[in-house]
C-alpha cells in the first residue's frame, strides 16, 4: 500500500491504493511512519522526500471511513494519537518534506499534505477538511496547521462548511507553494527537491528546525532558537566550504560535515 523508492539523494514516498482514492488504512499509516521515523533516524546521503499519492484522481481521500464507524471515544482518541504522530513524523523529518498532490487532498490526506514543508500541487488538486460532515471534527493536526497556514477565519470556513480549496485559491491563500500542469507535477517536485539537494544538508536541517520549532514559540525564544542554530553551523566544515566558495567564486562542494 505504500511504494518507496530512492533516486540518488531524493526519495518518492507513493500512497499506492488508487482503487480507493489512496484512503488510509491503520497498516497504511503505520507504514508511513516507519519510513519517516527511519529517515528521521538516518537520512544518510538523503536530501529531500517527495510525498505523492498513485494514480491521477488523488493524493489520499482520507482515513477510510470504514474503520472509523465503529469508534468509540478510546479507539477515537488511539486513531487521532497515531495520526498526529505520522504528521509529526514529516514535519520534523530533517530534510524536506514535499508534498506534490496530484488531486483530492481530503481529511487525513489533506492533513498528510499539511504536515509536508512545500507543497506543489496539479491544476486539478482539490483541498478539504470534511470531518464535520461525518459528525467529527479533523484530528491529525489539520485545526492547527490550516489555521497556522491560511490564518484562522478561513480555515473555519473551509471546516465548518466541508468546502473544497480549488488549487488556484490554495496558492492563493498560501497553502500551495506552486500550482503546475498534471503531467509536470512530479518534475517540478523533483526540480525542486533537485534544488534543495544542491544546497549545505547541515543549513536545510537548521533552517527547518528554525521554523518549525520557533513558529510555536514566543518571538523572543524563536530568535534565540535562531542564535544557536546559526552559531553552531559556524563550527562545520559546509560554513567554511561556503563561505570559501563564495570569496573563490566556485561552487561549493558540500558534505554535510
Amino acid at each position: 500500500m505504500l511504494a518507496f523508492e530512492q533516486r540518488e539523494s531524493v526519495a518518492v514516498v507513493r500512497i499506492d491504493r488508487p482503487e480507493k482514492l489512496n484512503a488510509l488504512t491503520r497498516g497504511m499509516l503505520a507504514e508511513l511512519g516507519e519510513v519517516f521515523a527511519r529517515v528521521g533516524r538516518e537520512p544518510g546521503e538523503l536530501r529531500a522526500v517527495i510525498l505523492t499519492g498513485a494514480g491521477e484522481r488523488a493524493f489520499s481521500a482520507g482515513t477510510d471511513v470504514g474503520e472509523l464507524a465503529a469508534a468509540g471515544a478510546e479507539e477515537g482518541r488511539g486513531i487521532a494519537e497515531r495520526g498526529q504522530e505520522v504528521c509529526e513524523l514529516i514535519e520534523r523529518c530533517p530534510v524536506p518534506v514535499i508534498a506534490a498532490v496530484n488531486g483530492l487532498a481530503a481529511g487525513g490526506g489533506c492533513e498528510l499534505a499539511l504536515a509536508c514543508h512545500l507543497r506543489v500541487a496539479s491544476k486539478g488538486a482539490r483541498f478539504s477538511l470534511p470531518e464535520l460532515k461525518l459528525g467529527v471534527v479533523p484530528g491529525y493536526g489539520g485545526t492547527q496547521r490550516l489555521a497556522r497556514a491560511t490564518g484562522s477565519g478561513r480555515a473555519l470556513e473551509v471546516m465548518l462548511t466541508g468546502a473544497e480549496i480549488s488549487a488556484e485559491e490554495a496558492l492563493r491563500v498560501g497553502l500551495v507553494n506552486r500550482v503546475v500542469e498534471p503531467a509536470e507535477l512530479l518534475d517540478e517536485a523533483e526540480a525542486l527537491a533537485q534544488k534543495i539537494a544542491g544546497l549545505a544538508p547541515l543549513a536545510v536541517r537548521a533552517c527547518l528546525e528554525a521554523v518549525t520549532r520557533g513558529v510555536a514559540l514566543p518571538l523572543e525564544e524563536g530568535l534565540e532558537l535562531e542564535r544557536e542554530l546559526f552559531s553552531r553551523l559556524f563550527a562545520t566544515e559546509d560554513a567554511r566550504e561556503g563561505t570559501r566558495a563564495f570569496l573563490e567564486k566556485r561552487a561549493p562542494a558540500f558534505k554535510g560535515k
